[in-house]
């Protein structure tokens, strides 16, 4: 699959040049190179990537939540999903110089207008925006999944679509993602199902039978 805006595409074959690069120099630090994960680009995948962007056209909503910016290669996705749909997306990250960069990215592929860019303690800024969330994407350390959930649940529109990365892999972050999927599947209006995408994708749905559409 192709981006049909051209500066998109360029964009997104940067990224996967630098993942490639990224990826061989972490094999090459051994050891070395998990405890310098910071430097490199550790995207969703792309097949995750797509499997997003998909369920934001087909679903349209007006707010996009994205927990983790990182270094953009996630936010152009959702990005030019959320421009197709006439969406807005709100990124947060607590490193300033990760979104930086995603900024440059995101203003090159010519999508940053669709682009709330907010830097800091995902959890402070959760508690600082009243919602509501059409689309919530997770992926930032996984100790916080569980206390940005609390965070954000109640500020969830009827119907939103809530995805979660790293539901599977990686193995030492199990623990952290298991209490995130309890606290999930405590609530009686969240329907939710583990899906074999990329690293493991938590899909889950906002359903409220009372004021379901039809």
């Amino acid at each position: 699959m192709t981006f049909d805006d051209p500066r998109v595409q360029a964009v997104f074959e940067g990224y996967q040049a630098r993942l490639e690069t990224d990826a061989a120099t972490m094999r090459a630090l051994g050891p070395e190179g998990f405890a310098r994960r910071d430097e490199f680009l550790l995207p969703v995948g792309l097949e995750a990537a797509w499997f997003l962007h998909s369920l934001i056209v087909a679903r349209a909503p007006k707010r996009i939540l994205e927990l983790g910016t990182s270094y953009g290669y996630s936010t152009l996705f959702l990005a030019d999903a959320a421009r197709k749909v006439g969406a807005q997306l709100v990124t947060m990250e607590l490193a300033d110089y990760k979104q930086a960069h995603a900024r440059e990215q995101l203003e090159a592929a010519g999508l940053a207008d669709v682009v709330d860019f907010r830097c800091g303690d995902a959890l402070d800024l959760l508690a600082q925006d009243p919602g509501p969330w059409d689309f919530v994407l997770v992926d930032l350390w996984k100790e916080l999944y569980q206390p940005c959930f609390d965070l954000f649940y109640p500020k969830l529109s009827d119907e939103a679509v809530l995805c979660s990365d790293n539901m599977i892999e990686p193995a030492a972050a199990r623990p952290s993602v298991r209490k995130y999927r309890e606290a999930v599947r405590a609530k009686a209006d969240m329907q939710t199902a583990l899906l074999p995408i990329g690293q493991g994708i938590e899909l889950s749905v906002k359903w409220n039978a009372g004021n379901a559409k039809l």
